[in-house]
């Protein structure tokens, strides 16, 4: 088995943290989102910085080849928080090789030690997404609910 290396950035690690930007890029197919209107270092450093965000990555021979970004959602009704899994992508010639399991196994310990009760995602339900459906089934319990974008542009109309 490959040796992979996880572990959390933090505010000095904006050359990960770019090159995770890339991986979301080409796995999504997401250029423009992911890397076209990158934010400057100091904003990414308060980002990696913050006691709500965070991102995890796969490295093998000191090269990402996969990671995730999560926030940390402090809840209201009790005091306890919840990790929301944002987004998880590994190239694909890394694929089926236990990175995708790694990150998130990394992303529970993280959860732990922050004292999180659960960490939740959400998946798309066309085909390209069933890969992700049954890793999450693999390891959780799944629930079928809707999702809702609701703008902020354009308020009362």
């Amino acid at each position: 088995m490959t040796a992979y290396t996880m572990r959390q950035l933090g505010p000095a690690d904006l050359d990960a943290m770019d090159s995770l930007l890339d991986v979301f890029a080409e796995v999504f197919d997401e250029p423009e989102t992911y890397v076209g209107k990158r934010p400057p270092p100091e904003y990414m450093r308060g980002l990696l910085g913050s006691d709500y965000f965070i991102a995890i990555v796969a490295e093998m021979a000191g090269a990402v080849v996969g990671g995730l970004a999560a926030y940390e959602l402090k809840k209201f009704e009790q005091e306890r928080s919840e990790i929301y899994l944002y987004d998880l992508a590994v190239l694909a010639a890394y694929r089926r090789q236990r990175v995708a399991t790694g990150l998130i196994q990394e992303l529970r310990r993280v959860a732990a030690a922050r004292g999180a009760y659960v960490v939740f995602v959400q998946a798309d339900t066309g085909p390209e997404d069933e890969p992700a459906i049954a890793l999450y089934t693999k390891l959780g319990r799944r629930e079928d609910v809707l999702h809702f974008d609701l703008p902020v542009n354009g308020l009362g109309t």
